[in-house]
């Protein structure tokens, strides 16, 4: 399976020196980004063509791509008008050459400063991936020309005024889709609001440097998730342990082992104090129990059921008194594989080191929020925003465990592996008990055999696929974490489909405009 990697703007230009060194030029991927992305636009907007299509062109080779959809739009008949920064001759080499070619095809162009004919559909081909900061003029008057028109946006690698490598925005920037060439660029799952919809399309790229972070698909999450066999037992299916539900805290063990179950484990226990295993016993049934007050020692029978588990959750509704680490401490001892989350990361905030040597040979997996990240590795706090991938690296590296940083996007590193990058999900998931629910999923993976970077990011796509079958019907404003839960037998569904079909090319990828109603 094509691995769709997620780029920063050096990256990107790697990429194309790849590209370049196995024999494929340069005019070759401008002219192959340029019809596929006609291609694209002719699909989603075949009713606005008829009104005709205003192409903004910057000086660089973003613009090269856009002459090249001016002339693949016109050739298909369609009324293109461009509006080019760069008058005949200046600009980029690539550039000069499709502005020369699209000007003697008879594309009609028209002054950056009007006027222009009314049209059905905008195409911003202004600035790259490279671009950084604010965008500076003339740049910045045509950008703003463009949306002045009131007509759907289309931009190519990204909306001008969006860094792609931040993710930082200057300006009125905005698209309702973004179209970009071979993979996700950084910006586009940091800047989710501006970019709109992502469509990845095929140019012909060689394939990605095997250590560049790779964005998780329905199609990729699907090759990670374990099969049930016929004559499976359920002790095939993982038996997992959740302990947390301190007093005012019930939920969070619920909604980790609601999770647990809708995910296919076979087994799934709570181990609380006895008024959280009272409101336990009575509202899920399917959950097992075992009452264990967090302010002593553990039981031996909690040790015993941890070390016979296949994976164990620790976090969710510990609570944050200080004896917590000590109690922890022989729990994670007795674990296999672990979900740490919640209270149990605050609790080793001050002793990753003791973490490290806790998870020597075992399976963990860390999934803190940006705010416990900072607690736990304040000295990467300033990379958490800018640079997500690179600040769970080092985590993973400290801490010798899997590190899932939560957020938009989440990010899933270990030692020695590309990050993986999941973007689903919507504003909906900005609730109390979402993190609960990830942790029951990435526990069941992990208890099913699945390696411990992969059952994160599986149980990552997961909610945040759930989530976004969840608004469709609900609205992400009403979303509740239980309702997340509930939608996980839809994916289920939903990707038997996957499997059994394939992408239509030029098309590799669809990151899709988040639900925030």
């Amino acid at each position: 399976m094509l691995a769709i990697p997620v780029l920063s703007p050096a990256e990107s230009a790697a990429w194309d020196s790849d590209a370049d060194r196995a024999g494929i030029q340069p005019v070759t991927l401008m002219e192959c980004a340029g019809r596929a992305a006609a291609a694209v636009v002719a699909t989603r907007y075949r009713g606005n063509l008829p009104s005709g299509v205003l192409v903004a062109t910057g000086p660089g080779n973003n613009g090269g791509d856009g002459w090249v959809v001016a002339r693949a739009l016109h050739r298909a008949g369609v009324p293109v008008w461009v509006a080019p920064l760069a008058g005949p001759g200046h600009g980029s080499e690539l550039q000069v050459r499709m502005a020369d070619l699209a000007r003697a095809d008879g594309i009609r162009v028209v002054d950056p400063q009007g006027p222009w004919p009314g049209v059905g559909l905008a195409i911003d081909a202004i600035l790259g991936t490279g671009a950084k900061g604010s965008p500076r003029l003339p740049a910045a008057d045509l950008a703003a020309r463009l949306h002045d028109l009131r007509v759907p946006v289309v931009a190519l690698d990204g909306p001008t005024g969006v860094d792609l490598a931040q993710g930082t925005t200057h300006g009125p920037a905005g698209a309702d889709l973004s179209i970009t060439f071979g993979g996700l660029k950084r910006g586009h799952v940091l800047a989710r609001d501006q970019v709109g919809a992502v469509v990845v399309v095929d140019i012909g790229h060689p394939p990605a440097r095997p250590e560049w972070p790779v964005v998780v698909t329905d199609r990729l999450a699907g090759t990670l998730l374990p099969g049930l066999k016929a004559k499976a037992h359920k002790g095939d299916r993982g038996r997992v342990v959740v302990i947390g539900g301190a007093a005012g805290m019930i939920g969070a063990v619920r909604m980790a082992g609601r999770a647990a179950f809708a995910s296919g484990a076979g087994l799934v226990h709570v181990a609380a104090p006895e008024a959280a295993i009272q409101t336990v016993r009575s509202a899920d049934p399917d959950l097992q129990t075992l009452v264990q007050d967090f302010d002593s020692k553990p039981t031996e029978d909690l040790l015993a059921l941890t070390r016979s588990a296949d994976a164990v959750v620790v976090g969710p509704g510990l609570g944050r008194a200080p004896e917590r680490s000590a109690f922890l401490v022989p729990v994670l001892e007795a674990a296999r594989a672990a979900v740490i989350d919640a209270d149990a990361l605050i609790a080793f905030s001050s002793a990753v080191t003791r973490l490290k040597e806790l998870g020597r040979g075992k399976q963990f997996v860390l999934t803190p929020h940006p705010g416990e990240f900072r607690a736990l590795f304040p000295e990467l706090a300033s990379r958490v925003e800018v640079d997500p991938w690179d600040a769970s690296s080092q985590a993973a590296l400290q801490v010798g465990a899997t590190v899932l940083l939560k957020g938009v996007p989440t990010v899933v590193a270990c030692e020695g592996k590309p990050v993986l990058t999941v973007a689903a999900g919507n504003p909906g998931l900005a609730t109390g008990g979402s993190g609960d629910v990830l942790a029951g999923l990435i526990a069941t993976f992990l208890a099913q055999g699945v390696e411990p970077q992969q059952a994160g990011a599986l149980g990552a796509q997961v909610l945040g696929r759930s989530a976004d079958l969840a608004a469709r019907r609900l609205t992400a404003r009403s979303l509740r974490p239980c309702d997340v839960v509930a939608a996980v037998p839809d994916l289920w569904r939903a990707w038997r489909v996957v499997r059994e079909s394939s992408s239509v090319p030029p098309v590799l990828f669809e990151l899709e405009r988040p639900e925030r109603t």
